[in-house]
């Protein structure tokens, strides 16, 4: 055991008990500033419970339970790492969970079920968990909540068990058991009455598969409110369906100024979106460095922080802005040191596909256990494009684009260049000799593309490791199924043996 990165045998932390026996040790520097930061969550974790209406949401709503894993949580997603890695790790996951409690301490307060702010209700719009929040820049008197993100896909990541109960409701209801995991738990939480009911208005998007469209119209009447369903186009790369699309995000705003009585603000928006740029840049700035022989931001870290970037800050919070830079300046640091985030760097992989809720950790895992760094993942790779700050007109079109690519839609629909096309062009832009490809079994949307996959792949000489599993039921695809699927290959093809045997093989299954 000492600070140098493999020093550690992971394995031995996987007992089938949730609680550790001991923290991590990383040398006294690195095992001191985590340990700090984890109490930091355990303080994070006791505030947010000491306030009344907190409290009486862990007892409302079933769902909350989840989570009470958030040491856990973080304890995963920053397993093995050293140095910056560690650091950038604990203050861009950390920056999410405070933003998480402050949405979760907002919904309580509105909540007719226990704060009951009527004010704050009058000033709640509701957006659907795969609905950018980026058009809200223009309306700066009004907050924007997704109750679907706390309740389901975050209680997801951090249990993986999370919501299985509420599959389970939807099934009983008569779902059929093979739609999407993702939509099912929405609905069962909406049949088990486990949405707070707030909000004046909400928009939801004609997300990537009927099973979400689903769930959107049964959490429509049961919300009750008026909803508006923003229908941009699926096959975003034609021209001539923009302006169409830009009229759909017009409609949404006069939407909301009809069901709030605001009115958009241009300044507020453009102001927004400058800050959604630079951010965009920063990201950006990532990537360059991701090219190179020594990547910096990227697997968990990226993936988990990059989506509440673009999904939930959407340029409206400046700190989301300034951990931009503070990452862009520890990612430089590391760059120029030359700095390793596994003792050997065997291969460089991109993730495509849906990636498992109940195992986000996965790219963690690759990294230790076979020295594969996750350079990038497809649903980080969404929002790249400039948002126009001057020209009104330009600007809807450009925001319609980034809803017309939002998570979920951006690969999935579009077509051939989207979905298999964009893949390969990734692959040669960061040198990556592997596709860890999830198949997301209850996900029809990129089926048809399997064939292609392992075309292109062959023709390219790039290994690609299907990965199968069910997004939010671990029981049809275990963590330890996943890894076995990697395990496989990485030893009858590839040859290889792990860096860390101690983490070929575990069960996990009782953990959180």
């Amino acid at each position: 055991m000492s600070k140098q990165l493999g020093s550690e045998p992971l394995g031995q932390f996987y007992t089938g008990k949730k609680p550790r026996k001991r923290r991590e040790w990383r040398g006294f520097k690195d095992t001191w500033y985590d340990y700090r930061r984890w109490l930091g969550y355990w303080k994070t974790l006791i505030g947010f419970t000491l306030k009344p209406n907190n409290v009486k949401g862990f007892f409302r709503y079933r769902w909350m339970i989840n989570y009470l894993a958030l040491p856990d949580f973080m304890d995963r997603h920053t397993e093995g790492m050293r140095g910056n890695q560690l650091r950038m790790a604990h203050n861009a996951l950390g920056l999410i969970v405070t933003d998480i409690c402050g949405m979760l301490g907002t919904m309580f307060r509105a909540d007719p079920a226990i704060g009951n702010d009527e004010k704050l209700n009058k000033k709640i719009v509701l957006f659907d968990e795969n609905m950018m929040s980026t058009l809200m820049g223009g309306f700066p008197n009004l907050t924007w909540l997704s109750v679907e993100v706390p309740s389901v896909y975050t209680s997801a990541m951090m249990a993986q068990d999370g919501v299985t109960y509420y599959v389970d409701v939807t099934h009983e209801y008569g779902v059929p058991s093979d739609v999407c995991p993702m939509p099912a738990a929405e609905l069962g939480v909406a049949l088990a009455d486990d949405f707070p009911l707030i909000g004046c208005c909400a928009v939801q998007c004609n997300t990537t598969c009927d099973g979400s469209l689903m769930g959107n119209g049964i959490e429509a009447r049961a919300f009750k409110i008026p909803t508006f369903q923003l229908a941009v186009p699926i096959r975003h790369r034609q021209e001539s369906v923009q302006e169409y699309a830009a009229k759909e995000v017009v409609n949404a705003i006069h939407f909301i100024e009809e069901h709030t009585g605001e009115t958009f603000d241009w300044d507020a928006f453009f102001a927004s979106m400058n800050r959604f740029n630079d951010e965009t840049k920063e990201f950006l700035e990532w990537m360059e460095i991701s090219k190179t022989d020594y990547p910096q931001m990227m697997g968990v870290t990226l993936a988990l922080y990059r989506y509440g970037v673009y999904q939930a800050a959407g340029g409206r919070n400046q700190a989301f802005l300034d951990m931009d830079k503070y990452l862009t300046k520890m990612a430089v640091d590391g760059y120029e040191k030359k700095l390793m985030v596994a003792k050997e760097h065997r291969h460089r992989a991109i993730t495509w596909g849906v990636q498992a809720a109940y195992y986000t950790a996965l790219p963690i895992w690759l990294i230790n256990c076979w020295g594969i760094l996750p350079i990038a993942d497809m649903l980080s790779l969404v929002s790249t494009e400039m948002v126009n700050t001057t020209d009104k007109h330009q600007a809807m079109l450009d925001l319609a684009y980034l809803y017309e690519n939002m998570i979920m839609r951006n690969r999935s629909n579009g077509g051939y260049e989207t979905g298999v096309e964009a893949l390969f062009r990734y692959c040669e832009m960061f040198n990556c000799d592997i596709i860890i490809m999830y198949a997301h079994m209850g996900c029809k949307s990129m089926s048809g593309y399997h064939g292609l996959f392992e075309e292109e792949a062959r023709k390219r000489g790039i290994h690609l490791i299907w990965v199968n599993h069910n997004l939010m039921v671990p029981q049809d695809g275990s963590r330890r199924d996943m890894r076995t699927e990697i395990n496989r290959y990485m030893r009858t093809v590839l040859r290889e043996e792990p860096l860390d045997p101690t983490l070929e093989d575990f069960d996990d299954s009782l953990n959180w």
